[in-house]
């Protein structure tokens, strides 16, 4: 049976030059970087090249990279690291209602502490209003925390304007960039942005791998204590090998990613196009132009998305209905109610996400499939009328 992938955004498969290099680092290479010998030497050089690799991604300097396990500790400290460093200036922080819950359990874990959230709204296609986010904005603010590209519905966020706006204000900006490090263009200088989130396991990088980029001069207290690694900000012997991992995972996506993104695009507006075209009651999800060139992310009414997911599986098709951290839910997409749509359709919400190895084939043959899989899952709901009718809610197409 033909077997495609399409849940690039929950996870990626390792490079094979990713492989070799972290075996190397496991084997022949396997001193402690804290040492002073021979082979600690090599290893800390090692480490300080995938500092640097990881750093030209974003064009950022090496020495504003941190070291982490990945995205979820590194939006942890970000936001706590830096609400605590600086709660004597204010307690305020501004986020959105369409995080990652790694930023938004992170912050409601810090009102426990007595600092304020506000959380802003988002409109259809998921994009925070400027507006709304100046409206916001008091003498108390310290951090503005909004991802780049949102992880379900592939909407990229106006990062360089919301980091204009949180300088102006003199307010920190830290952006969850987990879904767009390595996928879309990043220049923390030219965005304004403070603090950035990343991930490996996102890039054909190891798991259990991610780097926070802290700008020159930021203060955040350390969540972790003991030996003082990555300057004393995440203390504990690092994971040398997934480093070697990530430092050349991003180096390659970096090489890749113009000709990644033109090639990705073209294959995402097939597979959206084709599916909106041959499926009645279908709405597509977050922006038509503004998202990131490998996701689609569509509703289909009259359809329970764990059914769809599991008759796509058995055809070989691997998809997703959101974030893969938030599967075992029963609620819906947090994301999708947030920008307006129904549960009832949210619930038959599918997300795929294309990578490096997607070819023209792979959506030729999802095309293929997908209808006559909607059409019998509908005909078993007691709520499908042939002749047609529209989500009063959520107004998709027929």
């Amino acid at each position: 049976m033909k077997r495609i992938y399409l849940d690039h955004a929950a996870t990626t498969p390792v490079r094979a030059e990713v492989v070799a290099a972290t075996v190397e680092y496991m084997t022949t290479k396997f001193g402690n970087p804290s040492s002073v010998h021979s082979f600690s030497r090599e290893v800390k050089e090692g480490v300080e090249k995938a500092r640097a690799q990881v750093a030209g991604l974003i064009n950022a300097t090496p020495e504003e990279i941190i070291f982490t396990s990945g995205g979820t500790e590194a939006d942890n400290m970000a936001i706590i690291g830096l609400a605590r460093a600086y709660a004597a200036k204010g307690k305020h922080i501004i986020t959105s209602a369409i995080e990652h819950h790694a930023v938004l359990d992170t912050c409601k874990a810090l009102e426990k502490e007595g600092f304020t959230v506000t959380v802003l709204p988002v409109d259809e296609y998921g994009f925070i209003g400027i507006e709304k986010l100046q409206a916001a904005i008091t003498a108390d603010t310290i951090l503005v925390t909004i991802m780049h590209v949102n992880n379900e519905v592939g909407t990229i966020e106006p990062i360089a304007e919301i980091g204009r706006v949180a300088r102006e204000n003199g307010i920190f900006f830290h952006t969850d960039a987990v879904q767009s490090v390595g996928k879309v263009p990043l220049d923390v200088e030219k965005m304004k942005i403070d603090l950035l989130t990343g991930s490996g396991h996102k890039i054909y990088g190891p798991k259990g791998t991610g780097f926070l980029y802290v700008g020159k001069g930021i203060k955040l207290n350390p969540l972790f204590f003991g030996g003082g690694q990555e300057k004393k900000r995440r203390s504990g012997t690092e994971n040398v090998p997934g480093i070697i991992g990530l430092g050349l995972a991003s180096e390659l996506a970096g090489k890749e990613l113009e000709t990644e993104m033109a090639r990705q695009a073209v294959l995402r507006n097939m597979l959206i196009e084709g599916l909106l075209d041959r499926i009645p009651y279908t709405r597509l999800n977050g922006h038509r132009e503004l998202r990131i060139a490998s996701n689609v992310n569509i509703s289909f009414e009259y359809v329970e998305g764990e059914s769809l997911l599991l008759s796509l599986d058995l055809q070989g098709v691997a998809a997703s209905s959101g974030s893969a951290c938030t599967s075992g839910s029963l609620e819906p997409s947090h994301v999708l109610t947030a920008m307006g749509i129904c549960h009832e359709t949210a619930h038959g919400s599918v997300r795929m996400t294309l990578g490096r190895e997607t070819t023209n084939e792979d959506i030729e043959y999802v095309l293929g499939i997908f209808p006559p899989i909607v059409e019998r899952l509908r005909a078993m709901s007691p709520l499908y009328d042939t002749k047609g009718r529209e989500c009063g809610e959520c107004t998709l197409k027929k």
